[in-house]
């Protein structure tokens, strides 16, 4: 549940119950991690998912 408290006609507080208030941080937790991952794309700066599992492959296998 979420309450905005107006003064004079603009919106000056919200008040949210704690099950919403985590809902609105778990999403922007995702749009940060989904920017991010947009931004390195982007730049170039990724693995296609057979280089990653390749070399987590090898690492696993040197430390043996």
């Amino acid at each position: 549940m979420t309450y905005v408290i107006t003064h004079n006609g603009t919106a000056k507080v919200v008040v949210q119950d704690v099950t919403s208030y985590e809902q609105t941080q778990d999403s922007l937790a995702l749009l940060k991690i989904l920017a991010c991952s947009t931004k390195n794309r982007n730049e170039g700066n990724f693995k296609t998912a057979k280089t990653a599992f390749k070399d987590i492959s090898k690492r696993i296998k040197d430390t043996l």
